[in-house]
């Protein structure tokens, strides 16, 4: 019994052998295959005979390519420069006369008028010290009638030489004095009266009022660094910015002109526009540390998009240009011979053509020689021109569309297991008995 279990444990070692040696040749005629296949295509396409198409030359392939044609427009030439939102007034409420507070009329950050009421100091002091120089005033004036009487009756008995001179003389100096002392005493209850109209502390004009420095109850005295409040105007307000000292010329020009000069306001990024208003200003004088000249543009700022001490960037209308060659900014190239662009041919090829450039504002750009009007320069798509070589002029949607497909394909080809992966996986909780 042990020779037949012998004999069938080698026939099953022999199978298996066997087994093994079909699949190692299989695998190297598939690899000669394969070799041989790609040598066959590569000495194809390499053959001299072979159409250019196959022999794979991608430089004889038109490349895909967006272009846009020049245009002749007008283009708003601009200067740009770094400002800060100014104020027209900032005043700093303080008291005029020592006193305790004893109310605030206003809000923290409230919009107020002038002559608007905000602060009101104890007027008792006030109206006490009022009340004795109009006392004093009456005595004075009491005393003057009386004075003036006598000096009727002097006059008359001087007429009936029946008083000497020197007695009417010294009756009317004294009416005189009588006179100079009503005079001070009134002096002295319009001063009360002033003092008494401080004890009211009102807005020198309009504004919004910041942050209080002094909480009701506190004494308060006209010499006070602080104050009460600071009042700062919003409407109108002005931007001081600088511009670049060889800019002064166009600027002056402009101003020359007696034509508005146009400033507009953008933000940090320069994207949202804040506010338009005019040119007012030019400072008189150079900073000779930084290069640059001051100027004062000021907006009305009915919607207070413009905050003070707020930043901004500013952009100056100085010049238009008429009948000028526009062509896109994302065209201009750079490089060695200069500036240039590449423009598209009749025979849909591109050459390259090296340009002068004037102002740029944009997405625009004015181009002064070197680009005729409707003739195609290359925007997109610049990356393997050179000159002389074919191009297919495609839409820029066209692009964008084309290129999502591309993309949507090599995500979904990325997640997909290799040909290879997929022949050898097996069925779940199942064996294979496959010869690979």
């Amino acid at each position: 019994m042990a020779e037949p279990m012998l004999s069938d444990i080698y026939k099953r070692a022999l199978r298996h052998r066997l087994v093994a040696s079909l699949a190692v040749q299989r695998r190297w005629i598939w690899a000669a295959a394969v070799v041989v296949t790609m040598a066959a295509t590569a000495w194809w396409a390499l053959t001299p005979g072979a159409p250019a198409g196959a022999r794979g030359d991608a430089r004889n392939r038109p490349l895909p390519v967006s272009a846009a044609p020049a245009l002749k427009g007008s283009l708003d030439v601009y200067l740009t420069g770094l400002g800060t939102a100014t104020p027209r007034n900032v005043v700093t409420v303080r008291s005029r006369v020592d006193g305790q507070l004893v109310k605030i009329h206003f809000r923290e950050g409230q919009l107020v008028s002038a002559g608007a009421l905000l602060a009101e100091i104890d007027p008792r002091p006030f109206e006490v010290q009022l009340a004795q120089t109009m006392g004093q005033l009456a005595r004075d004036q009491a005393l003057l009638k009386n004075a003036q009487r006598d000096l009727e009756r002097y006059n008359t008995l001087y007429t009936q030489d029946s008083i000497s001179k020197q007695q009417r003389d010294t009756q009317e100096s004294l009416v005189t004095q009588y006179q100079g002392a009503v005079a001070s005493d009134q002096g002295q209850v319009d001063n009360a009266k002033l003092q008494l109209s401080y004890c009211r502390i009102t807005a020198s004009g309009d504004g919004r009022v910041g942050l209080r420095q002094v909480d009701p109850g506190n004494m308060v005295r006209a010499s006070d660094a602080n104050g009460l409040v600071v009042i700062t105007q919003l409407q109108p307000i002005t931007v001081v910015f600088t511009l670049p000292e060889d800019k002064v010329p166009s600027v002056m020009r402009r101003l020359q002109s007696g034509e508005t000069v146009s400033v507009e306001a953008y933000d940090r990024d320069q994207k949202a526009k804040l506010a338009s208003g005019k040119l007012v200003a030019i400072d008189n004088q150079i900073d000779t540390t930084t290069g640059t000249v001051k100027l004062k543009a000021e907006f009305s700022n009915r919607d207070n998009a413009l905050f003070p001490n707020q930043f901004v960037n500013v952009r100056l209308l100085v010049d238009v240009l008429r009948d000028a060659t526009l062509i896109p900014t994302a065209a201009i190239q750079r490089g060695t011979q200069g500036t240039f662009v590449f423009v598209v041919t009749e025979d849909q090829s591109v050459t390259v053509r090296t340009v002068k450039t004037g102002p740029v504002q944009g997405e625009k750009t004015a181009v002064t020689d070197g680009v005729a009007v409707g003739e195609l320069v290359v925007v997109d798509g610049l990356d393997k021109l050179r000159e002389g070589g074919k191009v297919q002029l495609i839409a820029a949607e066209a692009r964008a569309a084309d290129a999502a497909p591309a993309a949507r394909t090599g995500a979904a080809s990325s997640d997909s297991p290799p040909r290879g992966e997929r022949r050898r996986r097996r069925p779940e909780g199942g064996t294979s008995n496959a010869i690979p």
